[in-house]
């Protein structure tokens, strides 16, 4: 993976990473309002950062057109994505962190330069594909291993599959699944879906639980025969 050469602030990495997520990896162009809501700014100051972007050739900014990002914006955002979710599987398997806790931690570290480091810590964990939400991590090259996933929602009774990753990774909604036992790996099994709001009766093992339509949509699911 190529890095582009100029020192890049904590700002304009999360600008990068931002694009780069509401493009669904850096394919379609983006809206300065949309991504003023994901920063929680205002499109002025959007407007601001694309230029100074731009003018790194990081991203292809026409104004009023939307921004995409080129292949050295696309990098650099996988680089701050992969050092992102290595933290998050250190905080977890190293040091205890429950996955709803590990988020706005990583969100600083992700943002220590040495590539060194990163390296290393790569190699102490192993190397893993994922991260504790079911995300997939970049290798050093920016590629990444990707799986067969549906949402939970989309399942009928009668189907099964094996909970691999969450779309929603706020904290309220995981330690929602800490405390009904959800977790990466566990087996589902959809026992009922009522046709009025679309929740659902499942199975775990010897648990049944009912659950809404919000949660189904933000389950992803192996299906398993």
């Amino acid at each position: 993976m190529e890095y582009p050469s100029a020192s890049m602030t904590q700002s304009e990495e999360n600008y990068l990473k931002g694009i780069y997520h509401l493009s669904h990896a850096g394919r379609a162009s983006v809206s300065t309002n949309a991504i003023a809501a994901h920063m929680e700014t205002k499109p002025s100051s959007v407007t601001d950062m694309l230029k100074r972007l731009s003018d790194k050739d990081l991203v292809d900014y026409q104004p009023y057109k939307g921004v995409t990002l080129t292949s050295g914006g696309t990098a650099q955002a996988l680089r701050v994505i992969r050092k992102h979710r290595l933290w998050e599987v250190f905080l977890v398997e190293k040091l205890d962190f429950s996955w709803d806790e590990v988020h706005e931690v990583a969100e600083q570290l992700e943002h220590i330069a040495s590539e060194k480091l990163i390296d290393r810590l790569d190699a102490l964990l192993d190397y893993p594909d994922f991260d504790p939400h079911g995300d997939p991590i970049p290798d050093k090259e920016g590629h990444f291993k990707t799986r067969e996933k549906r949402l939970l929602s989309t399942l009928q009774p009668g189907e099964k599959g094996v909970c691999i990753g969450v779309k929603d990774s706020s904290s309220p909604f995981l330690r929602f699944l800490d405390k009904n036992g959800i977790a990466l790996g566990t087996r589902i099994a959809v026992l009922e879906k009522e046709e009025f709001d679309d929740s659902m009766a499942i199975q775990m093992g010897e648990q049944q639980l009912q659950i809404s339509h919000q949660i189904a949509t933000n389950l992803y699911i192996k299906p398993i025969t």
